[in-house]
């Protein structure tokens, strides 16, 4: 991944927060989307939500499957539905590499954010991941408030 990529300069439209609490996170991809006009004019709103989605590779395309992009109120009969898999874009060696990591090690492809970059156009942040079990959950969990807790005695100290 090139430098300085893993920060989206645009405006960010969803978040998917959860997707740290349950996984690891590994590699990071950026992949354009394939959306229709009322899509994109529903994203700009920013009600989008991805906390449930995932990306599934079939025929060698990697698909947006489970995102939620509500309909345009201002476009009556030209809408689109709100939860239908989207195509998106990557590079063919990006593509084989998330393929034969979801097959081989058993990972999934974690969307991470959506936002719109510099020149405005519709992007996704997708993550190799690999799912936490309960008690990798709770350790980091307890570290993070060790962490906040620290923070806490350093500051009242100093």
């Amino acid at each position: 991944m090139a430098k300085g990529k893993d920060e989206t300069t645009g405006k960010v439209v969803a978040d998917n927060r959860k997707a740290r609490f349950n996984y690891e996170i590994g590699e990071t991809f950026e992949a354009g989307i394939v959306l229709t006009g009322t899509e994109v004019k529903s994203l700009r709103g920013g009600k989008a939500t991805i906390g449930e989605s995932y990306a599934d590779a079939k025929d060698g395309e990697i698909w947006l499957v489970n995102a939620y992009i509500p309909e345009y109120l201002e476009a009556n009969r030209f809408n689109h539905e709100p939860k239908r898999p989207r195509k998106l874009l990557l590079h063919k060696r990006q593509v084989f590499k998330l393929m034969s990591a979801v097959s081989r090690e058993g990972m999934t492809v974690v969307p991470l954010r959506v936002y719109f970059n510099a020149r405005g156009r519709a992007k996704v942040l997708l993550a190799l991941a690999k799912g936490k079990k309960a008690h990798d959950k709770r350790e980091t969990e307890k570290s993070r408030d060790w962490a906040r807790e620290k923070g806490r005695l350093l500051r009242d100290k100093g």
